[in-house]
């Protein structure tokens, strides 16, 4: 018995009408997905982290969630596992037409600017004619910031240098300035102005070859590295955290900045 099958027969018995789990039986589309985006975030760990042993099982938990989608909405009569396969299959094929038909293309670029033009005629067989079309809603805000300056800049709207990039974020940070300084702080105002830095720095980041949210990511690791290293630290001179002065922590801060320069 191959793998596969072996894993869909589990998942029909997990979900048999007598016989299944309560707990498997009583899942819905909506109560599943937010473990989707868990394992998603866990088999991205395992990569980040290069556990190849640990990976593997995520990828196997990633793969039973597809396979809990297929199971329900087979019995709901919409689709089965097979159809997942010849969608993703027939999409590939078409949407590789220099490998599996005959037109060409000899670089990375080239393979590129073929996948964005025929899914934009893909959208237009939908009738969804706006470039922004189809971009989920539930892509973490990053994310969808730089998927949307993306789609924005294949149809040639937006800037060709760096100048009028770097400009705005400068432009929004005077704006969430002002609105920060008034006597009385216009709160929906003043998050809206943050907003809009946020997207013009996404943008930045765009236009320098960074993907943001995983810049962030990235960012938000170090800085978790290093204060762990200031909580040892603090500890180490029989302090807590809530104890110790800002100054005494701004000074173990630069110890570990420091001792990874040293490095």
């Amino acid at each position: 018995m191959k793998q596969i099958d072996r894993l869909l027969g589990i998942m029909t018995q997990l979900r048999d009408p007598e016989n299944g789990c309560p707990w498997d039986k009583e899942q819905t589309f909506s109560t599943i997905a937010p473990y989707t985006l868990e394992e998603t975030y866990e088999v991205l760990d395992a990569i980040e982290r290069q556990d190849f042993d640990d990976l593997r099982g995520e990828l196997g938990d990633l793969l039973f969630q597809v396979v809990f989608y297929a199971r329900m909405a087979q019995e709901e009569g919409r689709f089965d596992f097979d159809d997942i396969c010849a969608a993703i299959s027939d999409k590939l094929e078409r949407r590789h037409p220099h490998i599996f038909g005959e037109a060409q293309a000899h670089t990375s670029s080239e393979v590129l600017a073929r996948w964005e033009q025929i899914k934009s005629d893909e959208r237009a067989e939908k009738a969804q004619h706006s470039a922004l079309d189809d971009i989920p809603e539930s892509l973490p805000a990053l994310m969808r910031a730089h998927k949307i300056q993306k789609r924005c800049a294949a149809v040639g709207f937006d800037w060709t240098s760096i100048g009028p990039v770097l400009d705005k974020v400068h432009e929004e940070i005077d704006e969430v300035m002002h609105e920060a300084q008034q006597a009385v702080i216009d709160e929906a105002k003043l998050e809206e102005e943050i907003g809009d830095l946020l997207f013009a720095t996404v943008n930045l980041s765009r236009h320098l070859g960074s993907k943001a949210e995983t810049a962030l990511q990235k960012a938000n690791r170090k800085f978790e590295r290093r204060f762990r290293q200031v909580e040892s630290i603090i500890a180490a001179q029989g302090l807590v955290m809530s104890d110790a002065t800002l100054e005494q922590m701004e000074d173990a801060w630069q110890q570990v900045k420091q001792q990874e320069h040293d490095i």
